[in-house]
């Protein structure tokens, strides 16, 4: 009676591929993440350079 034993024994884990093993659609998917990930941060330093969008917010009115 050593130790733990009971229950289900753990999955092993699958070996992670390398860059060497990736077929084309691999590559085309990782490719096509990085194209989307270049526009998105060109757009992020294009808006920042930009003001609010509305100003003023909430009117309020003259009267207390």
């Amino acid at each position: 009676m050593s130790g733990r034993q009971g229950g289900k024994l753990k999955p092993l884990k699958a070996a992670k591929k390398k860059s060497a093993d990736m077929d084309d659609e691999d590559m085309a998917f990782k490719k096509k993440q990085q194209e989307e990930a270049k526009k998105l941060k060109e757009m992020q330093t294009k808006a920042a350079g930009k003001g609010p969008l509305v100003s003023g917010g909430i009117k309020k009115s003259g009267k207390k």
